[in-house]
């Protein structure tokens, strides 16, 4: 992953330490529901020479940020990520202000919304609540969701500057492999009517049952941007109802937290 890639304004290679953002890349190459990686995984995910690898690995497990299983020989995330998460979620005053909103919101649509911000090449949620009757898949605080293929991620991209648009649509073709340049032309397609819509869709394009909307606002008191979505399952939640129903409420809720532009 280039570096560049991940920022959302003009990289100062003076001000940039080549070193921790490699470290970082080690820490963002766990995906939800893994446990454990070795230095292959680590060195397919992120490109790095395996001597580069291990002298990285080493050192976050030196610092507390990975844990090294020397039977297996593979590393677990240690709890100084934990802490910087919490830390994260305990400072972001817009989460504590949605929550009851979301609640509302989730139990009066009878779906599951989420709060998320951009991770990288990913999107990670910061929050997520369903409602008691929602049946969708069990993501969590953390979990993280495609760009390409999530509303949330979409979103994401639509409100983005073009330069940093277009340098993370190069590295998610790149990541994506063979089905990079269809995902694209998918996502590209959501973003372009984002300007009539305010709003971005992903139907069955994350998960084979479940469909989704998300909108981005920004954040009033760091001015980053940040999303919302609601996904539910397809099989009883079609296209008609997000866009007629879904769609305009969570609108309505993204305005009253932030600047929807």
């Amino acid at each position: 992953m280039s570096p560049a890639s991940t920022l959302s304004e003009p990289l100062d290679e003076r001000k940039f330490v080549v070193a921790l953002a490699r470290g970082l890349d080690l820490l963002r190459a766990f995906k939800p529901g893994e446990t454990m990686l070795g230095n292959r995984d680590f060195v397919e995910r992120t490109g790095l020479p395996k001597a580069t690898v291990n002298r990285l690995a080493y050192t976050l497990t030196v610092l507390g940020y990975l844990r090294l299983d020397e039977t297996l020989g593979k590393y677990a995330l240690d709890a100084g990520v934990l802490s910087l998460g919490f830390a994260l979620l305990s400072g972001t005053d817009t989460l504590e202000l949605a929550r009851p909103h979301m609640r509302t919101f989730a139990r009066e649509v009878g779906a599951a919304v989420s709060l998320g911000c951009r991770d990288g090449l990913d999107m990670i949620y910061l929050e997520t609540i369903r409602s008691e009757t929602a049946l969708t898949l069990g993501l969590a605080s953390g979990s993280k969701l495609s760009m390409l293929t999530s509303s949330m991620g979409r979103a994401y991209l639509a409100v983005e500057t073009a330069e940093v648009r277009a340098a993370l649509l190069v590295e998610l073709k790149k990541s994506a492999g063979k089905e990079g340049a269809a995902l694209v032309a998918d996502a590209e397609k959501e973003i372009g009517a984002f300007a009539t819509e305010r709003c971005c869709y992903s139907f069955r394009a994350w998960h084979d049952d479940v469909n989704a909307v998300a909108v981005p606002f920004r954040e009033p008191r760091e001015g980053r941007w940040l999303v919302l979505s609601c996904s539910g399952p397809a099989s009883s939640m079609g296209e008609e109802v997000f866009r007629e129903t879904v769609a305009p409420r969570l609108k309505a809720l993204a305005r009253r937290l932030g600047d929807t532009g």
